[in-house]
């Protein structure tokens, strides 16, 4: 399965505003899942990848650090899965 991961324009305009190591590894999750697929990007467990629930059901997060997410799905396609990734957000921690 080819895995292609695609950027949302919400994300695209969150790009230019990231700390420079959130971008540096963003852009080594999006290499890990072109290169050798999402299912084995899933199992690295510095990123921390988990389904999410309430109104974010059906997406999934990936920790970039202690402080920022980065919010994806999927969209499958006969050949291709793409992988999109809607925002990256810090993550608001509830007390």
């Amino acid at each position: 399965m080819v895995y292609k991961v695609q950027f949302s324009t919400t994300a695209e305009k969150q790009l230019a505003k990231l700390p420079k190591p959130i971008i540096r590894r963003l852009f080594s999750w999006v290499a890990s899942v072109e290169e050798i697929g999402l299912p084995a990007t899933q199992q690295i467990r510095g990123y921390r990848d988990e389904p999410l629930l309430g109104i974010l059901k059906g997406k999934r997060s990936v920790r970039l650090n202690i402080q920022w997410r980065l919010i994806y799905e999927l969209s499958p396609t006969n050949e291709i899965i793409f992988v999109t990734v809607e925002r990256i957000t810090p993550h608001e921690y509830r007390h």
